[in-house]
């Protein structure tokens, strides 16, 4: 039986290796060429949301508590959900003549403000939500439960954060066998893979950007000491927060487009395991050595913003913003917030 191809390239590594076969530039050439030539499939995306945008459906309308302030977390430069100024047995009952006055941390908030509006039935919206805007709301309800009945007054509490998603990336290992370390074709051969890999993301508005390089002597068992290139390199998302965006469908958030730059990578790499394996012998000094290739997913907050389970359980995996909570109100408020 014809044995796979897979099977024939780790032979041919070896039987190369065992040989100590001399550098062919031309091979190489050959090599580089035919990965190029590879193209990748239409793109299509997953559909897993952000793990931080995974929030209660019914975070988009929140309702106020007599007891304690209730917390609302707002994606940073984007619509917030709707913070009604009732609580949730209030929703469900008839109010007779409602009058809702909102205050925060700047003062009175009007209905005919740009940023933060107050809805007909009193609820408050934040149409592009900054950094400046977190902090401690309060909404004064005046009603009456039936027409006969005496005028009612209530007070709700917010603490309003701004989050946004993590700087998450794919960090990603490989190795290859390569030309002896001071070679010339290692530094070409290089700068050639990561232009190919550059292109093959950019489609998906992601980077490849090369954290480190390094060529090192290995003893192999029965082979001596063989030349490999460590390979570490990262795959980002090339969206900023206030730039423009790749296309306005909900299918081009960062993390899909992640996820199907990992899914063409990794088929990458197993092309290129399917492409030696073809080749009849010898096999190039520098080429992919099967089954190397590596990948963590690594997410972490920008500056002044963090996670923490503990203090945000309805948003554990979101960046909250932490700087601008310092104020004696925000963190009394934030302490009652906190009790069971």
């Amino acid at each position: 039986m014809e044995a796979s191809a897979p099977g024939r390239a780790r032979r041919g590594w070896r039987r190369a290796r065992a040989a100590g076969s001399p550098l062919s530039r031309a091979a190489m050439v050959l090599v580089v060429s035919a990965l190029v030539l590879w193209a990748p499939p239409s793109v299509g995306y997953l559909d897993r949301l952000p793990r931080s945008a995974q929030l209660p459906q019914d975070s988009v309308k929140i309702v106020g508590s007599p007891n304690i302030p209730v917390k609302v977390y707002v994606m940073l430069h984007q619509k917030s959900p709707h913070v009604l100024c009732v609580t949730q047995r209030l929703r469900n009952s008839e109010l007779v003549d409602p009058s809702f006055q909102w205050h925060g941390p700047k003062g009175k908030i009007i209905s005919e403000n740009s940023t933060a509006q107050i809805t007909s039935t009193g609820s408050l919206v934040f149409q592009n939500f900054e950094e400046s805007m977190s902090g401690v709301y309060t909404c004064f309800l005046e009603y009456k439960p039936t027409v006969e009945e005496v005028i009612k007054n209530l007070q709700l509490k917010y603490v309003v954060y701004a989050y946004r998603e993590p700087h998450y990336y794919y960090q990603f290992t490989a190795r290859y066998h390569a030309a002896p370390c001071n070679s010339i074709y290692n530094i070409s051969f290089e700068k050639k893979l990561l232009q190919i890999l550059s292109k093959l993301v950019l489609d998906l508005s992601c980077e490849v950007s090369l954290l480190k390089s390094e060529c090192h002597r290995v003893k192999m068992q029965r082979a001596g000491l063989q030349n490999e290139l460590f390979f570490t390199f990262s795959v980002s998302s090339l969206d900023t927060e206030k730039g423009p965006k790749p296309c306005a469908d909900h299918s081009c958030e960062s993390s899909k487009r992640l996820s199907k730059a990992k899914n063409l990578i990794e088929r990458f790499f197993n092309q290129q395991v399917e492409v030696l394996g073809r080749r009849a012998e010898p096999l190039p000094e520098i080429y992919y050595i099967e089954g190397t290739l590596q990948m963590v997913w690594i997410n972490r907050c920008f500056p002044g913003y963090g996670m923490n389970i503990l203090k945000h359980p309805r948003c554990p995996e979101c960046c909250v913003l932490q700087s601008p909570l310092d104020c004696k109100e925000i963190q009394q408020v934030h302490s009652e917030a906190d009790q069971p």
